[in-house]
């Protein structure tokens, strides 16, 4: 058994789970998203864990990006600490836009690298074929105590790169469209299925924001994505798990009252204005 003991990982202190810790990062989601679909009584289980837990707010690192918010969760540092600065930089040397998706550029280790190379057994599943990198990086999947890979890419995985041969066929589901809500559905899926054959001690779980980008907080739409995590949070809840549930960001809305774009033209600013 692994000796159970703290951490030191980028000068802050991680006690050992005492029971599979699963984390879930819900992109782009406003804590409205979460607020309205409770009222609609559409997330009974959630409302039951705010009651027995905590509702913490905090705000997320600058730039209010994917990419540098999900490093600052799994780091547990600042951007100016892991690397991570933003989704893309513009390269000084070629003047070409870079996505920061490659490992070179990260600075610090992960929370789940320290606790895997201490003996833990991890799980990492994001939507996004994009972000796997950054939060597996460092990561021996040989080991037999690692899995990481993405809803986008599932069928294609192997032990060597992912800890795992073709997770698709462990899951169980066709691969969703990038741009849909059923690449978040595999992610929690996969978590609850994850957790029954592997027994984490850690497990991140990260969606997509394809809903929060198209669907204001308490719209049917969002209500019943919401109401589709709220059962699978319920089920890794009655499986052992100890949840904590953040976002990596915010949303504004991108309609207004009447259903038009939420769009402010800067030629027609400067007319009316100036």
């Amino acid at each position: 058994m692994t000796e159970r003991k703290t951490l030191s990982i980028n000068g802050r202190d991680y006690a050992w789970p005492q029971q599979p810790l699963v984390v879930v990062c819900i992109d782009g989601s406003q804590p409205e998203y979460i607020e309205q679909a409770i009222q609609g009584g559409h997330m009974p289980f959630t409302k039951e864990m705010i009651v027995r837990g905590a509702d913490l707010r905090g705000r997320c690192v600058v730039p209010s990006f994917t990419n540098p918010n999900n490093i600052s969760i799994v780091t547990g540092a600042p951007p100016n600490v892991h690397g991570i600065s933003g989704n893309y930089f513009l390269d000084p040397d070629t003047g070409e836009e870079v996505m920061m998706n490659d490992p070179k550029f990260l600075r610090a280790d992960t929370i789940f690298k320290t606790f895997h190379d201490a003996g833990a057994k991890v799980a990492v599943v994001t939507a996004k074929d994009k972000l796997r990198s950054l939060l597996g990086h460092g990561i021996n999947f040989n080991t037999g105590r690692a899995v990481c890979f993405s809803s986008e890419k599932a069928d294609t995985t192997s032990v060597l790169t992912h800890g795992i041969d073709n997770a698709q066929a462990m899951v169980g589901r066709d691969i969703p469209e990038v741009y849909s809500a059923e690449l978040s559905e595999f992610v929690f899926d996969a978590g609850v299925k994850l957790l029954d054959s592997m027994a984490p001690d850690l497990m991140y779980l990260s969606t997509t924001d394809y809903i929060q980008h198209k669907h204001a907080p308490g719209t049917a739409t969002a209500n019943q994505f919401y109401g589709m995590m709220d059962g699978y949070l319920a089920q890794l809840d009655a499986k052992g798990a100890l949840l904590a549930i953040t976002a990596d960001h915010g949303m504004n809305p991108k309609f207004n009252e009447s259903g038009e774009p939420n769009v402010i033209y800067l030629q027609t600013f400067l007319d009316e204005n100036l």
